[in-house]
């Protein structure tokens, strides 16, 4: 894990810019900094790598790296390199380290930009291919690694984090007010649906894609190389369904688990992080060590299924209790870290977890991103199974269940109706959750056009699939990876291994959902393994807290602050109706998602004058 930057040009970058920008990448890579210069023809260019050593710790694996005509700057893991090294080796490639940058370079230099195919990981790189007068960079298939650039005219710039390209530029970057928008009044949902950043002309190199930059003229181009396969089984048998799926996510571990450091969990009281630290406990005999978030708040509080955790597989525990005695310099420095608004307060909550594994020393940690995605486990999730299997013999076994176990717990009154999905197939209304009640508190009127891909035929499985890909997984993805570089963390994501994501897309739809459990495959596939308390608890809680478990909206100071008469926000915002917000003792969740969104852009307009 480690931080990249580039920059391909005309002019010199001075000796403090460049000292300036490998300073600023050290969060990223706090082991080794360093850089390499290039002229090619009339064309300059500069390669920036900061190093967190996880594999192959030796300063042989430093980057930037050579072999031959090709360097690389690299940013990720590839999980399955020690396979990979065998079948170069067998090609009669030798090796020096026993990295997985260099097993990802001869990749390219044997297979080329096909390589990509081969790994299974999390990536960005840039590969400056001197042979071919290119760079070649990538992103892996689902997004976890972040590849930003920026073209204008002569210069092309490019980078882990968005403040790099800004150190490299003349002037800041300007901000997207559109974008703004989106986060504030539709929320974060909408972040990665219409191809834009919060600054203007920035781009995200989009996940399972290529870009290709020609060094000559500086053209470039994207392109797609991988689209996930879906293609649903109906002649499983369910036995099938869960032996495949705890194959896959067994073997998913075994890679994952390759460090040559430590490594911890971040572990709350669902079945998805329970389950990662139970395998690796139960399954791999790792000794497991795992961080846990409590809030006060009874909503969030999920105590009693963490330490059923912890007290089954005897790990190592820390708890983290939330307060907001300095809540507001907390999300100021995350702002400003993150060069962006904070998506939700989840991602406030996970900074905590990153700060206390790297005060305890530890280099990697796993999270359970994307089980929900995968095998269902949202409310709506329900309505929809429901109406998958409205024709089939086991809908009314499955309605009985849905009656006696979720619809006493769903607080949402759209998601008490059973027939939500057969009524209004093209119901949406949830996904930009509180809109129109959002736009009250604007000065001007907004207008934003809706927008789903279409991935599959089943509805149920293309809205999990659109939130997998381009509304709820991007954005947690983009948090948890600044939120952990900004503590020298890796963060490992298991659930996001294409084995099993394409495993679990072709289970038939009425295992997903039986006798009123979500994740009902997952929850079979480890019998067990994780503990009963856990698997067999049917409340989603959600790794969530309340804003008043942070900010105190009563401090006289912290009021001041956020009611700032000449703030930017007020432009956007009325003012008096945002004061009699935070004037109310008591927020309903839709209510304090769009105060955590004003307070976070109140203080990332100030940042950005």
């Amino acid at each position: 894990m480690c931080g990249i930057a580039g920059y391909i040009g005309k002019k010199e970058l001075s000796e403090s810019t460049i000292h300036q920008l490998l300073n600023l990448m050290k969060n990223r890579g706090p082991d080794y900094q360093s850089y390499k210069k290039f002229i090619l023809g009339n064309r300059i260019i500069y390669l920036f790598h900061s190093r967190l050593s996880i594999i192959d710790l030796d300063s042989r694996s430093h980057q930037p790296f050579q072999i031959g005509n090709y360097w690389i700057i690299f940013n990720g893991e590839i999980y399955n390199f020690p396979e990979l090294k065998l079948e170069l080796q067998k090609s009669g490639v030798n090796f020096r380290t026993n990295s997985d940058t260099e097993v990802l370079l001869n990749a390219y230099i044997l297979y080329g930009d096909s390589c990509v195919k081969k790994f299974e990981g999390m990536w960005s790189f840039a590969i400056l291919d001197i042979k071919n007068n290119h760079i070649f960079a990538s992103r892996d298939r689902f997004g976890e690694k972040p590849f930003y650039y920026y073209s204008e005219s002569e210069n092309f710039y490019f980078g882990s984090e968005i403040k790099f390209i800004n150190r490299l530029l003349p002037n800041k970057l300007s901000v997207n007010n559109n974008q703004l928008l989106r986060y504030s009044i539709l929320g974060y949902k909408s972040l990665y649906k219409y191809n834009e950043t919060y600054f203007t002309n920035l781009k995200e190199l989009p996940a399972s894609y290529n870009l290709i930059i020609e060094i000559e003229n500086l053209s470039f181009h994207e392109k797609r190389y991988w689209s996930p396969s879906i293609s649903i089984n109906n002649n499983m048998k369910f036995e099938h369904a869960v032996e495949g799926t705890k194959e896959r996510l067994l073997e998913s571990m075994r890679i994952r688990l390759r460090s040559d450091v430590p490594l911890a969990f971040c572990l709350s009281g669902g079945v998805d992080s329970a389950s990662l630290a139970s395998i690796a406990s139960k399954i791999f005999n790792y000794n497991t060590v795992a961080f846990s978030i409590i809030d006060s708040d009874e909503r969030y509080n999920e105590t009693e299924n963490i330490l059923a955790t912890v007290n089954d597989i005897g790990c190592k525990h820390h708890m983290i209790h939330l307060d907001h005695s300095d809540g507001l310099n907390r999300l100021k420095k995350l702002i400003e870290y993150h060069d962006a608004p904070i998506a939700t307060i989840t991602y406030y909550v996970h900074s905590m977890l990153s700060e206390a594994i790297h005060k305890q020393g530890y280099k990697v940690a796993f999270s359970g991103t994307s089980a929900d995605e995968l095998f269902t486990g949202y409310y709506d999730h329900f309505l929809l199974h429901l109406n998958e299997i409205k024709d089939s013999e086991v809908y009314s076994e499955a309605l009985n269940s849905w009656e006696e176990y979720i619809l006493p717990v769903v607080r949402n009154h759209t998601f008490r109706n059973q027939n939500l999905y057969s009524d209004n197939p093209n119901y949406r209304e949830h996904v930009f959750d509180g809109y129109e009640k959002n736009l009250l508190y604007c000065i001007e009127e907004y207008q934003s056009e809706y927008r789903e891909e279409n991935y599959s035929d089943s509805l149920l499985r293309n809205r999990m699939l659109n939130e997998l890909f381009n509304e709820v997984t991007p954005v947690i993805l983009h948090e948890d990876d600044l939120n952990s570089m900004m503590y020298s963390i890796e963060n490992r994501s298991p659930y996001l291994d294409t084995k099993l994501m394409e495993f679990a897309y072709s289970i038939p739809a009425p295992y997903l959902i039986r006798d009123g459990f979500a994740k009902f495959v997952l929850r079979e596939s480890m019998k067990g393994v994780l503990n009963e308390k856990v698997r067999t608890d049917r409340v989603k809680k959600g790794f969530n807290a309340s804003i008043h478990s942070i900010i105190d909206f009563k401090d006289p100071i912290v009021k001041e602050y956020l009611l700032e008469q000449n703030s930017e926000v007020f432009k956007i915002f009325d003012r008096n109706k945002i004061q009699l917000l935070l004037d109310k003792d008591f927020l309903p969740n839709d209510e304090s998602k769009f105060l955590f969104n004003f307070v976070n852009l109140r203080i990332f307009l100030e940042d950005q004058l």
